[in-house]
């Protein structure tokens, strides 16, 4: 029974490569490639010539069967992506749901991958993240996960492609407020670039970028804010926190209102306290 070996490549700069992954793509029987004209130009610099098959997102359900074959009859294969890690928005996931139905040994040979690089230097959070990949195209799928990013505590990384990215941009705009957000771009290559700011100033800056995108979104710390808001509410009297509202000079009706807001009772409730 032969090996899946689960090669990350360079993002862009060919010195990325790490020495186990040449190692493993010159003792491979056969690379599984997203993109045989691209991975062939990586083969050609690090001079190894192999056979190469082509394994992308539109042949991935057929070309399982022909890998599995191959693995079955002892031959060890290496699949590779255009750029970065295999499976990470990127193709690999069927087949390696299928080796380990079959029971065949996937070993991953860790190396680049855009969005780890994009979220150490961005400067926003790194402690807890959501990556999210794509938006969805889908106009109902595409409503749920940008809620979701509304109300995520957490850091969030998407993809975007070039043209997609300004018409992206405005729409998070519309929900995201303030909040930090980094555009990164030509990851590895000469002209990397992070783009730093809130949304409105990022599109501001947005004239003809080439190259994938990443972008790495702030958390809503707004909720934190809210939570602690919530929490100090609590141990103040109904006197306290009609006094607290006073005090910023907003009327009677108001402060009954939001003070029923703020506590999740009804306004007749809060009314009948101060007649």
């Amino acid at each position: 029974m032969g090996k899946l070996y689960i090669v990350a490549t360079p993002i862009g700069n060919l010195e990325d490569i790490t020495l186990r992954a040449i190692k493993v793509l010159q003792e491979a029987d056969l690379i599984a490639a997203e993109d045989t004209r691209h991975t062939l130009k990586l083969l050609n610099h690090l001079e190894i010539t192999k056979p190469l098959i082509s394994y992308h997102r539109h042949n991935e359900e057929i070309k399982t069967d022909t890998l599995l074959k191959k693995l079955k009859e002892g031959q060890n294969i290496a699949l590779v992506s255009d750029a970065g890690t295999p499976g990470i928005c990127d193709p690999g996931e069927v087949i390696i749901k299928k080796c380990i139905e079959e029971n065949i040994e996937i070993i991953p040979i860790p190396g680049a991958c855009a969005m780890v690089n994009a979220l150490i230097a961005s400067g926003i959070s790194t402690k807890e993240f959501n990556f999210l990949g794509f938006l969805p195209l889908n106009k109902k799928l595409r409503k749920e996960k940008i809620e979701e990013i509304e109300k995520s505590r957490k850091t969030i990384i998407l993809y975007e492609a070039p043209h997609k990215l300004e018409s992206t941009l405005k729409e998070l705009a519309l929900i995201l407020n303030n909040r930090q957000v980094v555009l990164a771009r030509e990851l590895t290559k000469i002209h990397e670039e992070f783009i730093r700011g809130t949304i409105d100033e990022i599109i501001k800056k947005l004239e003809n970028l080439k190259g994938e995108m990443v972008l790495i979104i702030e958390g809503n710390n707004e909720l934190d804010i809210n939570e602690e808001f919530r929490k100090n509410i609590e141990n103040l009297s109904l006197e306290e926190h009609y006094k607290l509202y006073e005090n910023k000079g907003m009327e009677k009706k108001e402060i009954i209102k939001q003070i029923a807001k703020d506590r999740g009772v009804s306004k007749n409730e809060i009314y009948q306290k101060f007649v």
